[in-house]
């Protein structure tokens, strides 16, 4: 057994694994030529989050959809940057909104430099996106522009916060399948079409990357009340000392209080909030830790994952079906 690509994935054939970790390269090198500039430091900007590491989790997608066609073919390779470049930029704008200092262990762009910096290099890497865009098709285009609106438009839910009429889970839900869910499913997609696979693989790989998308974001959501620093390699409990209600919180607050659970009101008044108290946020997060919301959240997490592996059925079995699937396993080992 061999493990490649990000989550611990698993690929049992040898063929298969070379494919990847030749796609996968080639990713990497033209991800490090589409960010040079001939301005030295619009190229340091925009290598900043690049060198800074990432699953590469969308372009992984894109090449193992592309199995269901010609996995060699002159595509795949400048979609499976596109995708990537698009998710690294949508990261220094997301530094920006939320203020953040730091972005997977390194120092965010916005703090390193400033706040139009940042916004500057995300957009940067948007125009090189695009370039690499316009040669591969008009359908290709037509696409990638959509699941962009659909990005942005999720972002701006998010920004704005559910209704008043809205159920705050459903409104997360699409929240996360937008500014998620769209752009791994296009990734799926880019990837089959590309290569040249049939209509109705390109459908299933797309709903099926939209599903394991907002399963890997609800997945995330767990593990940031339920790991430890150590498991994790994150702080736990982030969003609850910022006040940001992923699902869990959600859960809880759509539940009715049941004061024969423990700690349940204690828990409510908690998380009302952002919790700024170190003992506070140790004390949240063990009474959610405990609690049966954070069990309806994997519950929910597993729910995702398992549409997305009834979808791949259809498929023709091969090994690249195979770790798709795989994927989905390792949602599960991620939740528990």
């Amino acid at each position: 057994m061999t493990v490649v690509g990000p989550f611990g994935l698993s690929v049992q054939d040898q063929a298969l694994e070379t494919d990847v970790r030749l796609g996968l390269s080639a990713v990497e090198q033209a991800l490090a030529e589409a960010t040079k500039s001939d301005v030295p430091f619009i190229t340091v900007g925009a290598q900043h989050l690049l060198h800074a590491g990432g699953k590469r989790f969308r372009p992984l997608l894109a090449i193992l959809a592309a199995q269901f066609g010609d996995a060699n073919a002159p595509g795949v390779v400048p979609a499976s940057v596109v995708v990537e470049l698009t998710h690294l930029a949508t990261l220094y704008h997301d530094d920006v909104m939320d203020e953040a200092s730091m972005r997977r262990g390194a120092v965010s762009a916005n703090a390193r430099w400033d706040n139009s910096v940042a916004i500057l290099t995300g957009d940067f890497l948007f125009s090189r996106a695009s370039q690499i865009l316009a040669d591969l098709g008009p359908e290709a285009v037509r696409l990638q522009s959509q699941a962009f609106e659909r990005l942005v438009t999720g972002q701006i839910l998010e920004t704005a916060g559910p209704g008043p009429e809205d159920d705050p889970v459903r409104h997360y839900l699409d929240v996360l399948s937008g500014k998620t869910g769209s752009l791994i499913a296009v990734s799926c997609r880019l990837g089959a079409l590309l290569a040249g696979a049939d209509e109705y693989v390109c459908d299933i790989l797309t709903q099926y990357g939209e599903r394991i998308g907002i399963a890997f974001q609800l997945a995330d959501d767990v593990l940031d009340i339920a790991s430890d620093s150590q498991e994790s390699g994150k702080t736990p409990g982030t969003d609850l000392r910022e006040g940001v209600p992923t699902l869990p919180v959600l859960l809880l607050r759509a539940a009715e209080p049941d004061p024969s659970v423990p700690g349940d009101l204690r828990l409510r008044e908690l998380t009302a909030g952002p919790i700024e108290d170190d003992e506070l946020h140790a004390e949240a997060l063990r009474l959610l830790r405990a609690h049966p919301a954070l069990a309806r959240a994997r519950e929910e997490t597993l729910r995702w994952s398992e549409e997305a592996r009834a979808l791949l059925r259809p498929l023709p079995d091969c090994s690249a079906k195979t770790a798709l699937e795989g994927l989905c396993d390792a949602v599960a080992l991620r939740t528990m």
